[in-house]
């Protein structure tokens, strides 16, 4: 990965915590359990599936 891109990806990473973040009611965010168990249902719902599709689209490419 080039330097732009890593930033790029960066860049795009910290907006989509910002969002889930903001999304996230604040009861969700006392403990460090809760906090983990939300990032990790966070994660499952909004950012795995995406990657998926993805890597689908990129083994469908290849030969």
């Amino acid at each position: 990965m080039t330097p732009k891109k890593a930033e790029a990806l960066e860049a795009h990473l910290q907006a989509i915590a910002a969002i889930l973040y903001e999304e996230t009611p604040a009861e969700n965010l006392i403990t460090l359990e809760e906090i983990e168990k939300t990032v990790r249902q966070k994660i499952l719902k909004h950012v795995s599936p995406e990657i998926g599709i993805f890597l689908s689209k990129q083994s469908q490419g290849q030969p």
